[in-house]
């Protein structure tokens, strides 16, 4: 699962004054930040606090109303108009992980993985089931190739979703609370797999509840809260030693419930 190559680039994600709105409610503030190439960037913090909306806007499932993004090789300034084609190169350099699976019910495992590249990149079908089929038994689901989600478990469906994600070589990979939809004990075969991911040099943004996985996987942190990020840095500075109070409350109830 080696990511693709353009090692020229050594920001893979810059966001620059980036805000989104949904009628009154102002769900973004001018957010900025940067995700150096084949690193980990995770993003923490309470519900409602613009996490899977930021999120969505690096992808533009949620097109932001203003502020300027790079992601991989294309840069959008949001504040302008915009082409279709140039929407599309866009968000074809990411792929993007959902905490509800979001596969297709009435296609294979396999089905599931090439449909992007077949149909979106209109790659040869032969090139891209080797490929999709390599993938499936790096995440450990070659037996299930011809499954439908149905027969899956649930965390065997995220990792087919993280396999599609991976068969379209995104420059970046945005994981949604990608253990979120999950029973407890399928936690941690999911987190394995973008554990092994990070280490392979992917460069991953994950949104996430998982306070102990952020620790362990990051490169950097980002603690978001009312739609400003608040806090951000290295894991031992943003859960091992927060200045903000508000980040050092949210851990505390995170981390210490009772």
């Amino acid at each position: 699962m080696t990511e693709p190559e353009n090692t020229d680039i050594e920001y893979r994600v810059v966001a620059t004054g980036v805000e989104k709105a949904f009628g009154a409610n102002k769900v973004l503030k001018g957010v900025s930040f940067t995700v150096p190439r084949g690193t980990a960037t995770t993003v923490i913090g309470p519900s409602g606090s613009g996490k899977t909306t930021l999120l969505r806007a690096l992808s533009a499932l949620d097109v932001p109303d203003a502020g300027v993004i790079r992601v991989g090789d294309v840069e959008l300034d949001f504040g302008k108009p915009t082409s279709k084609e140039q929407r599309r190169r866009y968000r074809a350099q990411s792929g993007f992980v959902f905490q509800s699976h979001n596969l297709f019910p009435h296609k294979t495992v396999l089905q599931n993985v090439v449909e992007g590249p077949l149909v979106v990149q209109k790659r040869p079908r032969d090139e891209v089931e080797a490929e999709a089929t390599e993938l499936l038994r790096q995440v450990g689901l070659a037996a299930k190739r011809d499954d439908f989600p149905y027969q899956l478990s649930g965390g065997q469906q995220q990792r087919v979703g993280i396999a599609r994600a991976l068969a379209l070589k995104p420059k970046v990979v945005l994981f949604d609370e990608p253990t979120s939809a999950l029973d407890p004990e399928l936690v941690g075969e999911v987190l394995a797999v973008i554990r092994d991911l990070a280490v392979e040099g992917w460069t991953l943004v994950i949104v996430t509840h998982e306070i102990q996985f952020a620790r362990q996987v990051s490169d950097q942190v980002l603690f978001t809260d009312h739609g400003v990020i608040l806090e951000q840095g290295p894991p031992a500075a943003v859960i091992g030693d927060p200045q903000q109070e508000r980040t050092r409350q949210f851990l505390q109830r995170i981390l210490n419930p009772l």
